[in-house]
């Protein structure tokens, strides 16, 4: 059973950093997709960075580009999501997702479409301003 429970949310002023956290387990991590998603209140859930480590390929929204970095840690079956130059418009609950990589090519799923399989409980992040 694929589990993923995200950490590290909070509080935050504008400009300010964060680091998320999603621990992973129940799957062979190389033939993983995982992405972090975000949904704000009244809007629809988002992706926000993808991590294919198999592919050695990362993606990101154009909206967090530059501010965002996405990492995984095969040893430990973790990815990490990087914030800084946190805005107010970054506020959300993020999600940590993910899903088997040959299944997404052949769905036609993209690495930051909503649509992947296994989806943790979710993390609030607030940004002041």
């Amino acid at each position: 059973e694929v589990q993923l429970v995200e950490s590290g949310g909070g509080f935050v002023q504008a400009g300010g950093s964060l680091r998320l956290s999603c621990a992973a387990s129940g799957f062979t991590f190389d033939d993983y997709a995982i992405g972090w998603f975000r949904q704000a209140p009244g809007k629809e859930r988002e992706g926000v960075a993808c991590i294919s480590s198999s592919e050695s390929m990362t993606y990101y929204a154009d909206s967090v580009r530059g501010r965002f970095t996405i990492s995984s840690d095969n040893a430990k079956n973790t990815v990490h999501l990087q914030m800084n130059s946190l805005k107010a418009e970054d506020t959300a609950v993020y999600y940590c997702a993910a899903d088997n990589l040959a299944s997404l090519v052949e769905r036609g799923i993209g690495p930051l479409d909503a649509e992947f399989d296994s989806w943790g409980q979710g993390t609030q992040v607030t940004v002041s301003t």
